[in-house]
Parts: C-alpha cells; structure tokens; sequence
C-alpha cells in the first residue's frame, strides 16, 4: 500500500456506507493540486422517483456537475479512494461523520463523530418543496455554475435583483402550465444574455414539476453563446439546453416550440420575439419587455396632450404604457388572451412589467380590432409589430375598417 492510500478496510467502509446505509447524505474530498484546490463531492438525490447521485468538481473556483446512475457512480467513487496526494475527505451520514485527512508526508488521521440522529428525507434534494422556486430543490450547484451564488452558496449581493426576477418568471412558467395535460415542454428563451433563465427553467420544470424539457436560447452575442455552452457542459444538459448565435429573426431552434420567452429585450427585440412567438405557433407566450425606444420617436398627439409630450421622462414612460398596451391588443386581435402584469417587485428591476399570451381564442374579433385602431390612430402611430405581422393582422385591420 503506497503511503497516500487508504487502508483497504477503511476504503471498504466508506463504500459500504455510501450505497447500502439509507442515512447517507454527501461524500466529499479536498485535494492540493499545483498550488491550487480541487474538490469532488457525490451524493444521493432522487429524481422521477428514481434514486441517482449527483456529482460536483470544483477546480480553481470552476464548477461542473453531473448526475450518475448507481453503477456509474460505483466507478466515480472509486475515483476519488484512488486519488494520492494529500487531501480531506469528509463523510456525512445521518449516524455519524468519518472525516480522514491525509497529510504531505502521507501519514493518515482519522476521526469520528458521535453517533448522531440526523432526519432524513424520503425524497432529498431535487424533490423538497420550498416557498421560492430555485430553493423547492437544491439548486446550489447551478446557482455556483452561473455565477448567481458564490462558492459558499450565498447568493452574491449583485445578483439579487437577478435571482428574484429568475424566481417570478418561473412562478409564471408554473401558473400558465398548471393545466397541461402533456408532461413535455418545448421553449425558445429569445435575447436569452447570460442564460440565467433558461438553466433554472430547465432545472425547475425537470426537477421539480417532472416535465421533460426542451429549451433552446437565441443571442446574437458569440461571447455569451459561448459562455452558455460551456455552462451546459458544466451542468451536464448540453442535450436538452442548447444555443444559438443568431438574430432572433433569423434563428430556427431544432423542434415545434410550445412556449416563447424572453426576459428584457430591448426595443423592437421584444416586437421580434412576440412576432417568432406568432409564427412558430406557440401556445404561451412570456415576454418582459426592456427599454422601448421605438414608439418614443414619433409619437404625436392632440393638443391637450401636448403637455405630456413636453417633458423627456413622461413622454418616455408614455411610450412605455402605450407600447406594451397596443403590442397587447395586436396579440388580441390574433387570438391570445393576454394579461399584463406587474411580475417581481420594483426593488428587483424597475422593468417588471410583463406580457402574459396564450393562444385560445377567436382570431379577428372585433371588440379587439376596434379597440386597437381606436388606439393606434388618436396616437397617430404604425407600432412596429404590426408592421411585422402584416401578413397575418392586415386582412382583420382592413375588413373592420
């Protein structure tokens, strides 16, 4: 036996106890490579009801993760026994802890707790239920990857106003799918940026509510399409989440997409996804507009409206209002039923409004169409998603007029 391996009783011990003892709850192992850390952990979690064990590999502050069968995880954790060098391992059962550090000069410690009385649940990690949504499972390890918490877990001061935004789309992702009799789920994220929320769509409706999910992200930045592809490959979901670098306009995800969302797109950005939303015939559509420059150009009023237009921050959050109402009734007028909604608190992003769709209704009706040219024509103004949706909305315009 080399002087940095275990003694093969001990190795013998703590295999007995991470696959036969229900109370086993998390291995993990701190090794010195060149100057710098690398630490591994496996423990049990429970996904579709089945009973897997999540890997974790930290190296120089970068996280991958991933998810192994019994077998599979057989063989990872007779990687981390086998590896040399000095190290700490730390055993955590329900009964008690083994914590084994082994030093420079190879010499072994060993140490054990009290024999302790830890609950232990039927359904760990990916299965508890908690108030927010990225806290119903245990969402650490994909919080790290995207770099919303840091390597302690915290979510970091800078992030907060991002993982709160995260938490509220995905309360409305939860709402508007409440009734879908099939368990799949096939998304477009369009202007997806760093892709926070297309990972915790995808982690959350698979882990928590069993969907089988789909999820494609559109960028038109090569840097953060790149990022996001690494992050998926760290997260091991390179399969189900992927990313295209394109314009939204132009991009084609890999299958018939049931849901369009896009979480601050900027201006007319948001006009174009609503537009993808229409032709790829998706049933939901969820969309928090960002800034809206657009209508803000030229608008134009009557007179008594003339004092509103006067000043820059009014005229800009007019614009705002009016955008977002008339990109509503466009979507009326093609057959969604549409609520606008104020999504997060204003303390998380001054830009919480969000357009809520889903495709139910008669296209064509004319209380919408009446409604919306009404609008439109006291404003004197071509909202830019009508412009792009001639082809579909011009024959209602034209026939009510």
């Amino acid at each position: 036996m080399s002087r940095t391996e275990l003694p093969k009783k001990l190795e013998a011990e703590i295999r007995q106890r991470v696959f036969d003892e229900k109370e086993f709850l998390k291995i993990t192992q701190v090794s010195r490579r060149g100057g710098g850390t690398f630490k591994i952990s496996l423990r049990p979690i429970v996904i579709k009801g089945e009973r897997r064990f999540q890997g974790e590999m930290v190296e120089n502050g970068h996280t991958q993760v991933k998810n192994f069968s019994c077998k599979a995880a057989e063989n990872g954790l007779a990687e981390i026994l086998s590896q040399t060098g000095s190290r700490d391992l730390h055993l955590i059962t329900a009964s008690g802890d083994l914590h084994i550090r082994v030093t420079k000069k190879g010499k072994i410690l060993e140490s054990r707790s009290a024999e302790m009385s830890r609950a232990v649940e039927d359904k760990p990690a990916h299965d508890r239920v908690k108030k927010q949504p990225l806290t119903s499972f245990d969402s650490s390890s994909l919080l790290r990857v995207l770099g919303i918490a840091s390597a302690d877990g915290k979510i970091k001061a800078s992030k907060r106003g991002k993982y709160d935004q995260v938490n509220e789309f995905l309360r409305v992702i939860e709402a508007v799918t409440a009734d879908k009799p099939e368990k799949t789920l096939n998304i477009v994220d369009c202007g997806c940026g760093k892709a926070y929320l297309t990972f915790a769509t995808w982690f959350y409706m698979t882990r928590v509510h069993e969907f089988d999910v789909q999820i494609c992200g559109i960028d038109r930045r090569a840097d953060v399409i790149e990022s996001a592809q690494r992050m998926a490959a760290d997260l091991d979901v390179s399969e189900q989440v992927t990313f295209i670098h394109g314009d939204i306009e132009s991009s084609e995800p890999a299958f018939n997409a049931d849901m369009m969302m896009s979480l601050h797109a900027c201006d007319t950005a948001t006009d174009e996804a609503l537009a993808r939303g229409m032709e790829w015939k998706c049933r939901y559509l969820l969309c928090s507009p960002c800034c809206q420059h657009e209508l803000h150009k030229g608008l134009k009023a009557s007179n008594e409206m003339k004092a509103v237009l006067r000043h820059g921050i009014l005229r800009e959050r007019l614009a705002d209002l009016l955008t977002d109402t008339l990109r509503a009734q466009i979507l009326r007028i093609l057959g969604f039923r549409v609520n606008i909604i104020e999504f997060v608190s204003s303390e998380a992003t001054s830009r919480n409004i969000m357009i809520k769709a889903e495709f139910c209704v008669k296209c064509g009706q004319n209380g919408a169409i009446s409604d919306y040219l009404e609008l439109r024509d006291y404003w004197k103004v071509t909202p830019w998603l009508e412009s792009r949706m001639s082809a579909l909305i011009d024959k209602y315009l034209k026939n009510f007029e």
